[in-house]
């Protein structure tokens, strides 16, 4: 035994002694004792014998998380857990995460066994994941149970994603009995190219022979490395299968290059024959990316398209090309010219509205402009700002049902547990585990409850839709006020501001971890934050500092404020910035500069930034409100490119809030999750 689980021991013997102790205190000293306890209990049947940890455990019979004892103690001992332990425990906790939990855990464990038997007695009727499915197959083939390609396998076969190792028995058996093809093959190579999948159209490549094999390799190249098979291309001959991959060539280099894919059409458009759909692909990314990198040729592509190719991506970027070149009347006729599903966006009637005011049309402009105002997004604020009118903001409040939420409080006991105890990830999928079984009226009083405890993101991703975009206390919480609003002002920013960037970036998601290794509340990079620390002498140790959301806040209030000084305090840019990066906001201002903000915005290349500005700069103005009952306009804050800004002073003008039937709110915030920090400069 280690010393620190001797330690563990002793400890928590200590606080058993306690507990029993004072056995007739008050409830909430007890739950503060089995919380103390409870994790030094976890942490022993994890390494300690059953009879250890068990001892210890005395007193915590009456925790909601008592059954992760026995689910820690059976897991780390997996390999020679018994059947009837585990019908043991799944009788004593049903229907629960740790029964389900430990359910999948021995089916992997009795895979591994080839113990089918059991397997198949155990396995739900809806196997949770493509390795227990395939793990299913096994033990009917193992047990000579028939299976039925098109039932069992095809579905499996057809994803353009690899299967796990648990499958191969299922995919031999099919092979073996005639029933994987050449055609089938093929589309799942077809599936897995347009899904960019390389390495698996190459694996299935192997199973082809000869011409076949050669022409899915050829599949394959393009899918991963376009440009040099585009290169390969001038010595292939023209056949079907080879027109494919040089069109998925085209696509993809597109994509990356367009200016290179265009130069490689010149040269391969007359030596492939591509049929229509090939061409037509080809043609339209072409259009798409050279509109995307505002090409000299850009418009004239859009507009070359054949109407059958044209679609809402196509039709959008003919709007930004000639908003780009300036060019009101083409702006305004692209606009026109969208399907009227497509027209009703906010983002298009606003545009349509100030594509009239620049074409001199104001009489026709203002109905657009007034019924946008009664919208509470991002072009509503800006509408509202044109026309001088208040803003429409029209909150409701959740109406608390007492009984509803004491019978939440038990359901949801084990996700609350955890997120007193800090233990984020699973008190997540407690969460996720009981939500299924609730109803609408139902999510919005369990969001309340976690609203109440400071579990704050839950509302944020749950109140998402209808009316119940209207709870903004719950959708926008003024957590951490007085460490937010200090935090901004000492750095010299609007805490409106800062507020919406954290609601934002990680919808108050603590330990938010994204993809590109941004941590925190602020998605802050751990290079970016060391910097920032050894710059303003913050005390840090590393990326997991920045869970902390004192560090978090601190850090990324200051890298805020840094990215405004760069962008002569424009919150705006700087709000472009913080999510893109300095580098390409620079090339877009170079190209750029002198758009009004709010065409230049529509005008940024990237789909994420250019909703990302838009809905920040939205949710400051509702955090303007929740703080101070009105807000500072919306207008104030896009200063003109080059134009000096300051945060405003207290007495600076503000706008009241109103509600105006019939209440609206805008597609950009509907979204409840944040955004995808796939920036790499934080």
């Amino acid at each position: 035994m280690s010393i620190r689980l001797f330690r563990l021991m002793i400890f928590a013997a200590t606080l058993m002694a306690g507990r029993v102790a004072a056995a007739t205190a008050p409830d909430p000293s007890e739950l503060a004792r089995q919380r103390e306890q409870f994790p030094l209990v976890w942490e022993a049947a994890r390494h300690l014998p059953d009879d250890g940890w068990r001892r210890l455990a005395t007193g915590l019979e009456s925790y909601p998380l008592f059954p992760y004892l026995e689910l820690a103690a059976l897991q780390r001992r997996i390999a020679d857990v018994k059947r009837p332990e585990v019908d043991k425990f799944l009788a004593a906790w049903p229907d629960s995460l740790p029964a389900q939990t430990l359910r999948e855990a021995f089916l992997l464990e009795l895979a591994k066994r080839n113990d089918w038997k059991d397997f198949l007695a155990l396995l739900p009727p809806a196997a949770p994941g493509r390795e227990l499915q395939c793990d299913a197959l096994q033990a009917r083939l193992a047990l000579g149970q028939p299976l039925d390609f098109k039932r069992d396998i095809e579905p499996l076969w057809l994803t353009p994603v690899a299967l796990p190792g648990a499958c191969d028995a299922a995919v031999h058996w099919a092979r073996d009995h005639g029933k994987l093809s050449a055609e089938l093959i093929w589309k799942r190579i077809d599936l897995a190219a347009r899904a960019g999948t390389a390495g698996l159209v190459s694996a299935l490549a192997a199973m082809l022979d000869g011409a076949e094999r050669s022409a899915a390799e050829r599949i394959a190249l393009a899918t991963g490395e376009p440009a040099r098979a585009l290169d390969d291309a001038a010595a292939w001959i023209d056949t079907p299968r080879t027109r494919e991959a040089v069109a998925l060539a085209l696509e993809r280099l597109a994509r990356r290059n367009s200016e290179l894919a265009e130069a490689q059409w010149a040269k391969l458009e007359t030596r492939f024959r591509l049929d229509a759909e090939q061409r037509g692909r080809v043609l339209r990314a072409l259009a798409i990316y050279r509109a995307t990198s505002y090409a000299p040729d850009a418009l004239a592509r859009l507009d070359a398209l054949p109407a059958a190719l044209a679609d809402d991506t196509t039709r959008e970027w003919r709007v930004r090309v000639a908003l780009a070149a300036q060019d009101f009347g083409k702006a305004l006729a692209a606009i026109e010219a969208m399907p009227p599903a497509q027209q009703a966006d906010p983002r298009w009637r606003y545009l349509r509205a100030r594509m009239l005011v620049k074409l001199d049309r104001q009489s026709d402009a203002t109905p657009l402009l007034s019924a946008l105002a009664q919208e509470a997004n991002f072009h509503g604020f800006l509408s509202a700002d044109w026309l001088q009118q208040p803003y429409a903001i029209c909150p409701d409040e959740y109406a608390v049902d007492p009984a509803q939420q004491a019978a939440l409080r038990k359901l949801l006991a084990r996700a609350f547990e955890f997120f007193a105890l800090d233990r984020l990830a699973e008190a997540r999928r407690e969460w996720d585990f009981a939500l299924p079984h609730l109803d609408m009226a139902k999510k919005r009083a369990a969001a309340d409850l976690a609203s109440d405890i400071g579990w704050y993101d839950r509302a944020v991703y749950m109140l998402n839709q209808g009316d119940d975009l209207h709870l903004y206390t719950l959708r926008f919480p003024l957590a951490r006020r007085d460490q937010i609003v200090r935090a901004a002002k000492g750095v010299g920013i609007d805490p409106a501001w800062a507020y919406a960037i954290i609601r934002a970036e990680s919808a108050w998601t603590t330990d938010a971890h994204s993809g590109a290794d941004a941590w925190g509340l602020m998605q802050l990079l751990p290079g970016t934050a060391a910097q920032l620390a050894k710059a303003n002498k913050v005390r840090y140790g590393g990326a997991r500092d920045l869970l902390d959301p004192d560090t978090n806040i601190t850090l990324g209030t200051r890298y805020l404020s840094d990215m405004a000084q760069r962008y002569d305090g424009s919150p705006w840019l700087a709000s472009a910035a913080y999510n893109a990066g300095v580098d390409p906001v620079g090339r877009w201002l170079e190209a750029r500069d002198t758009l009004e903000p709010d065409f230049f915005i529509e005008t940024i290349p990237y789909k994420e930034t250019r909703e990302y500005v838009s809905r920040v700069l939205a949710f400051s103005v509702i955090y303007d409100w929740r703080m101070h009952g009105s807000a500072l306009p919306l207008s104030s804050k896009l200063p003109r490119i080059g134009s000096a800004y300051e945060p405003p002073a207290a007495d600076a003008p503000r706008k009241a809030v109103v509600c105006t039937p019939p209440r609206a709110v805008a597609a950009d915030l509907q979204s409840a999750a944040p955004a995808s920090a796939t920036a790499q400069h934080r």
